[in-house]
């Protein structure tokens, strides 16, 4: 969307720091709903990194009018999902995501964790996926105990 770097760029540079001794980690972010293939980047990052970050795509209120546009032109298939998620609030599919992802993991041998990444490898251990879906939570709960 943003003509960045291609993704499997940024994974042969991770990789590069990875063989050189360097820990590293995958964040895949912001994950778009139907369209950002997950599982096929964790496969393809899974022996080349110590974490693996899953967020969600966010859309703040002067982001969102573009990202919708953007979704009604180039996948107005998934323009209804948008819609839930992003005017009506609805939390299903990354409840349903986070859960196949937790399945995914589990059949690939990794561990799935949500909001915690303070489990410590030793380098030559496979990642840990950390999924920050629910980071907004964290962020109102950090707030409360603060106050």
């Amino acid at each position: 969307m943003d003509h960045a770097v291609s993704i499997e760029r940024i994974l042969k540079a991770m990789e590069t720091f990875y063989h050189s001794g360097i820990r590293t980690t995958c964040f895949i972010s912001p994950i778009f709903p139907g369209i950002t293939d997950v599982k096929a980047i964790i496969q393809r990052a899974k022996n080349q990194c110590h974490l693996i970050w899953l967020e969600n795509l966010n859309l703040r209120v002067n982001y969102k009018s573009t990202i919708m546009s953007y979704i009604q032109e180039k996948y107005p298939h998934l323009l209804l999902l948008y819609q839930d998620i992003y005017n009506h609030g609805q939390l299903d599919y990354w409840q349903d995501l986070d859960q196949e992802l937790q399945t995914f993991a589990k059949e690939i041998g990794l561990d799935y964790v949500t909001n915690d990444d303070s489990m410590q490898r030793a380098f030559d251990e496979p990642p840990i996926i950390v999924n920050y879906f629910y980071h907004s939570q964290i962020k109102k709960a950090a707030t409360k105990k603060s106050e």
